[in-house]
């Protein structure tokens, strides 16, 4: 029996999740005969720092999220996204770069 290699799942600092946030770090084979033996595909899944994923959202295998990103409720990550954007969709795209704009005047 194939036994895959275990892949991680990294999030960084200050890093907040919503509700039913699913992240799958495996994927099976789209080889039908592949897939009934077992064979499974692991990739990481690497979350930055200081990211938002709103609820509900699914991350995908092999998945990078740059720092200060981010990620709007439902969405399904199926690629990495850069740094310092708001992205979402599904499939999720960048929809936005993050700027001095969206500040609130909350006190930091």
């Amino acid at each position: 029996m194939y036994a895959p290699r275990l892949r991680q799942i990294t999030i960084g600092n200050n890093t907040l999740l919503g509700p039913n946030v699913s992240m799958y770090s495996a994927n099976h084979s789209l080889d039908a005969a592949e897939r009934i033996a077992g064979a499974l595909i692991p990739e990481p899944i690497t979350i930055g720092n200081r990211v938002w994923i709103g609820g509900g959202s699914t991350i995908l295998s092999g998945v990078t999220i740059g720092d200060d990103t981010v990620i709007g409720a439902g969405s399904v990550v199926t690629h990495d996204i850069p740094s310092g954007v708001v992205a979402a969709g599904n499939p999720c795209r960048v929809l936005r770069k993050i700027t001095d704009k969206d500040k609130v005047g909350f006190p930091v």
